[in-house]
């Protein structure tokens, strides 16, 4: 074993750190300015990409915070909580917010819609609702869960919500018929997390029984299971381009999965105790992770540069280097079996065990500090599904999408300033209305005892 640095592996670019507990959840903004974090200590933070910028603490909800996501355009951050409640923030130095009662018990995610006109939620009150981001309305619910609700979230196009409970299934919906279209079945363990592909075909599921599994939703067959992480994996987030998957694990480790190759690309170790968030930026080019040692850290991607430049997605070899003193990699000079087995059409992946080799590489790490496990593995699944690839969009759509996106943006943040000076409106109504009453009923007194 030998340490090597190669110019397209990720190198840790900064760390955080303002949360009193866990990080339970992380999400980038669009100009990848910001990254929000929520925490079990009850704050949502905004982080500024800036050095020497300050971070915003906002303090509003009454319970551990569970999720946070930005809105498409980047001027709203959502979050929920155990205190049953989701709060919409503007991410600036006022904190101003707009919260609502969304559920009976413990809301577990939030997420918008692609077009950041809805919202959608989860909760251990076994229900899915999907709200409207426009005066928090809400639209509907989705009902057949019998267990607590871990997570949901939209579609690319926004025409499905994918729900997964601790009922150990996985649902699919229709949202403008709002009928379950499939339900995927867990059977050792539950998922703790799903989101979709970016193409809309395919989901992926983070798993208590320490796999991750992806399933084409048009087939309903499983393509892909991982079976790599030693202890439960808590989150999951997919580049982009939909190439590469990044996965959490209360194992400690962050791991970098090839979808292409259906193999492990890296394993990260960062972080001391289980990692329990991940996501990647919106364009790929970082990534960032949080876990029980209260700490955000943020990566360079790095090895989606050859992805980008021939669209092979290739394993890297590693060679000497010195871009990131912070950051280690730990090569095997063994051969590593591949990550995954990928189903044929007609049959379900067999387990294939490779705690060995990666608790051995796990081992050789420096303690404390970063680093990562780089699979030198060129072995092949027996077969290996495509995943569909993710149209690049032309330069004159990007220009449009940018404007369009703009607007949405000025109009989300005028949503949340009529919204705001509604309440005030009504708190202003309420007190008038207390004043008028006492003065009836203080007139009302002076005039029996004159009377009398």
């Amino acid at each position: 074993v030998f340490q090597a640095l190669d110019l397209s592996d990720p190198t840790l670019e900064r760390h955080f750190r303002g949360h009193r507990d866990t990080v339970t959840s992380v999400d980038f903004s669009c100009t990848m300015k910001q990254i929000a974090t929520g925490s079990s200590d009850s704050c949502v933070m905004i982080w500024n990409m800036k050095p020497q910028t300050r971070a915003y603490r906002f303090d509003g909800h009454k319970d551990a915070v569970t999720s946070v996501h930005f809105s498409p355009s980047g001027h709203l951050v959502a979050s929920a909580s155990r205190d049953k409640s989701v709060r919409l923030w503007v991410p600036s130095l006022k904190a101003e917010s707009t919260v609502f009662k969304a559920h009976t018990a413990t809301v577990r995610s939030v997420s918008f819609s692609g077009d950041g006109q809805s919202l959608v939620t989860a909760s251990d009150d076994k229900t899915v609702k999907v709200w409207t981001v426009h005066r928090q309305k809400f639209l509907f619910s989705l009902n057949q869960h019998i267990n607590w609700v871990r997570c949901a979230r939209f579609s690319p196009d926004d025409r499905l919500i994918v729900s997964t409970s601790d009922d150990k299934t996985i649902k699919l919906w229709d949202k403008n018929s709002r009928e379950c279209i499939h339900s995927f079945y867990e059977y050792a363990g539950y998922s703790n997390h799903v989101d979709f592909h970016p193409s809309g075909t395919c989901i992926a599921a983070a798993s208590t029984d320490n796999s991750v599994k992806v399933w084409d939703i048009r087939s309903h067959k499983m393509l892909q299971h991982y079976q790599v992480h030693s202890g439960i994996v808590n989150s999951l987030s997919f580049h982009p381009a939909g190439n590469f998957l990044i996965t959490a694990s209360s194992d400690s480790t962050v791991k970098v999965l090839d979808l292409l190759e259906g193999k492990l690309l890296y394993t990260l170790h960062g972080h001391q105790g289980p990692v329990t968030c991940v996501a990647f930026s919106k364009n790929g080019e970082y990534f960032a992770s949080g876990g029980n040692d209260e700490q955000l850290l943020v990566w360079k991607t790095n090895f989606d540069a050859a992805e980008f430049g021939d669209g092979t997605g290739q394993q890297h070899r590693s060679r000497s280097g010195t871009r990131a003193p912070t950051a280690h990699i730990t090569v095997s000079s063994e051969p590593m079996s591949g990550a995954s087995e990928v189903s044929r059409p007609d049959t379900v992946p067999r387990s294939h065990s490779r705690n060995g080799n990666l608790s051995r590489l796990g081992r050789s790490q420096t303690h404390g500090k970063p680093s990562i496990a780089s699979s030198t593995s060129n072995a092949h699944p027996p077969y290996t599904a495509p995943l569909p690839s993710h149209p690049q969009e032309s330069a004159s759509e990007g220009g449009l999408t940018s404007t369009l996106e703009h607007i949405i943006g000025q109009l989300d943040i005028l949503t949340q300033t009529v919204s705001i000076l509604e309440q005030r409106l009504t708190l202003t109504e309420d007190k008038l209305k207390e004043c008028l009453e006492n003065q009836m009923e203080l007139s009302a007194r002076l005039q029996s005892r004159d009377e009398a």
